[in-house]
């Protein structure tokens, strides 16, 4: 009878220091638990992977990662832009108090971006489109529970979570050499300190990752679960998620406590990794429908409730999205509190017909004359199977900024896709590679209302040669 009790008991509480040593009696449940917490999970992981490839590259808490020359293939992140200039503080209040970002004024250059906390939840946005209107500002973010009187002159954002970051875009003009070199000087006035400090701030440090792989793409096995078990260890519980607690703890993560999965556990983890991922995959690709414009296959890839509680940390009481918000998270980073502000985005997988994109294949874009956008667009291509940019190609993106960009005679540019350029058209022509899939971010900064209210159209991509 006691024997009998104890297996019962075990299926229903499996423990963390069991699950170390063996599988539990209930695999199925670990199982499920372990593909939940890889959906949950997936905003921060995201966030300590990004955080791991800052250490990992020499950076420390509380300076700034940034990029001093248009990005190529090395930036693994998530679907990034190579087409403007990458800055990523990584803040730790919990060290250091409150930290004070200041943001330069728009003038001999324009940053824009989101200061976001750990789970890359919008504190607020920054720049023109940001809390500074394009004044500059500076932005205070404070830890946890901090309940001392904010000072005038600042922006203050309270935070959840004892870390978090900033994706900035110092934005390039033409493309040019002598741009780039601009946008790096402009954003090298950005600065991040203590408000302890205030009075005598220290130098800002700045840590070059141009020729570094900076790799934050998503393991689907153990090291998904480790990374978890970082953040969990790191930040602290948030009233919205404790009913994860018992969760994680089943898989063996615990705070306060090592994760040491034995072998078979290890083995178990990665199987509900890789189920994991299959299921975020179906999530996403359903989040192509509805598509944009009618008819056609772009589509902005994130649930309304999701943009919705980014914005606003999950405000609602009965709206908790995590299920989009994993499938977004699985395959970009950051948010953005204002989308439409300074930023648009128009995702697609899929050709006119509606095949999937092929790297093999040679296809053409050509982009409307007059695009609604007051700074410019670009194209950017990725890996299907990693969201990153794909590995050893010349170049990921052309846009209205790229040097060299061709013209037709109505202003409209033909953009391509493929292994090959089409003779004389390598300025206008994206790689990609035979044997794997991808998919395009097509990016408007400054987007203006024909873009909303669809009196503008960006075609379907055309397939014009098959592999």
């Amino acid at each position: 009878m006691r024997k009998e009790l104890l297996v019962t008991l075990s299926l229903l509480c499996p423990s963390s220091t069991a699950f170390a040593q063996a599988p539990s009696a209930d695999d199925s449940l670990v199982h499920s638990r372990a593909i939940q917490a890889v959906i949950w999970g997936m905003p921060a992981v995201n966030f300590d992977l990004m955080l791991q490839a800052a250490l990992k590259a020499g950076a420390r808490e509380n300076q700034i990662v940034f990029w001093s020359r248009i990005p190529d293939w090395k930036n693994q992140t998530l679907t990034p832009n190579p087409s403007t200039v990458y800055l990523m503080p990584f803040i730790d209040t919990k060290s250091n108090g409150p930290m004070v970002l200041e943001i330069p004024p728009a003038s001999g250059g324009e940053i824009t971006g989101t200061i976001m906390d750990a789970w890359q939840a919008a504190l607020d946005d920054v720049g023109p489109a940001g809390a500074d209107k394009g004044k500059g500002g500076k932005y205070l973010i404070l830890p946890p529970g901090y309940a001392e009187k904010t000072l005038d002159g600042y922006i203050a954002l309270a935070s959840d979570t004892d870390m978090g970051y900033a994706l900035l875009r110092s934005n390039v003009g033409s493309g040019s050499e002598a741009d780039v070199a601009k946008a790096v000087a402009y954003a090298k006035q950005i600065k991040l300190y203590p408000l302890s400090q205030a009075a005598a701030p220290p130098p800002t440090a700045f840590v070059d990752v141009v020729d570094v792989t900076y790799d934050s793409t998503i393991p689907y096995d153990v090291r998904f679960f480790r990374s978890l078990d970082r953040f969990i260890q790191r930040e602290p519980w948030l009233e919205r998620d404790k009913a994860m607690i018992d969760q994680i703890k089943a898989i063996g993560i615990e705070k306060g406590k090592p994760f040491d999965p034995g072998p078979q556990a290890q083995k178990m983890l990665e199987e509900a990794a890789r189920d994991a991922r299959l299921w975020l995959d179906h999530r996403y690709e359903g989040l192509f429908r509805p598509p944009f414009y009618e008819g056609g296959q772009w589509a902005l890839p994130v649930a309304h409730d999701v943009t919705e509680g980014l914005a606003n940390r999950f405000a609602k009481p009965n709206v908790y999205p995590v299920d989009d918000r994993g499938a977004f998270y699985s395959f970009a980073f950051s948010s953005v509190k204002h989308l439409g502000s300074g930023q648009f985005y128009l995702v697609t997988i899929r050709d006119k017909e509606g095949r999937p994109l092929e790297g093999g294949s040679t296809y053409r874009l050509t982009v409307p004359t007059n695009a609604p956008v007051s700074l410019y667009w670009s194209g950017t291509v990725y890996d299907r199977d990693t969201h990153g940019l794909i590995r050893d190609t010349k170049w990921s993106s052309r846009g209205s900024n790229t040097p060299g960009l061709q013209t037709n005679a109505d202003g409209s540019a033909d953009i391509f896709f493929g292994p090959k350029a089409p003779d004389g058209k390598q300025s206008n022509w994206v790689p990609t590679k035979a044997g794997g899939g991808w998919e395009i971010i097509f990016r408007f900064y400054g987007p203006q209302k024909a873009l909303f209210d669809k009196t503008w159209r960006l075609p379907d991509i055309e397939r014009i040669a098959a592999q």
